[in-house]
């Protein structure tokens, strides 16, 4: 499946020249994982509907959801080679997103990336999150922690935790701490991708 064949799958109208960045993104990704291996995945249509499109289909729920304005702030935590939040910040060029991950090569390809498809609304952190002091309107997780770690390493910088998860995690989902509850599970449909995927929203009780 191509990019194009995806994203109109997903019925997502990008703004001019978004889907250019997305191909540059991963032609560059593809380029950086031959020497310094940041992705297990590493052919190209495969990397299309893992990584583009496994990050995209999550952008129309968090478009009804507190992100629903302008200049909203979202925070990609263990962003790893910046999937979802390099993606998601080409997809909404009024969006403020924050990349914070831990370990320097995968944050060194990210500010490459930056630079190189001119993404001034991406700020790239190398440090662990927990370290990390500054509030937004909502945080995003892809393959990161556990729920219960999510929330405790986290926690601090939003109300709602959105993680992004494979089946339902119900083990996971019983183990929250208090304080916090599933207030949402939305099942994901990736063009392409044969596995189960779903979108869970984690907010603070009030």
């Amino acid at each position: 499946m191509t990019l194009g064949e995806g994203i109109a799958a997903l019925g997502l109208t990008l703004p001019p020249g978004a889907e250019e960045k997305l191909s540059a993104y991963l032609a560059l990704l593809a380029k950086w994982n031959k020497v310094y291996n940041l992705t297990a995945i590493r052919e190209p249509e495969a990397m299309v509907t893992h990584h583009l499109l496994d990050s995209l289909a999550v952008l129309p729920i968090l478009q009804e959801s507190a992100l629903a304005g302008r200049h909203a702030t979202l925070a990609d935590v263990g962003s790893g080679a910046g999937l979802p939040g390099l993606v998601l910040a080409i997809a909404r060029p009024d969006w403020r997103v924050a990349s914070i991950e831990a370990v320097e090569k995968k944050a060194a390809f990210q500010r490459q990336a930056k630079i190189e498809l001119g993404l001034s609304n991406v700020s790239i952190h190398c440090g662990r999150v927990e370290d990390w002091q500054e509030r937004f309107d909502a945080v995003i997780s892809r393959a990161f922690a556990s729920l219960a770690e999510f929330v405790a390493l986290a926690g601090h910088l939003a109300d709602r935790l959105w993680a992004m998860k494979g089946a339902y995690p119900a083990e996971e989902i019983a183990a929250l701490p208090a304080g916090w509850r599933v207030s949402a599970c939305h099942g994901l449909h990736v063009p392409g991708l044969k596995a189960e995927r779903c979108l869970l929203l984690l907010e603070r009780e009030k």
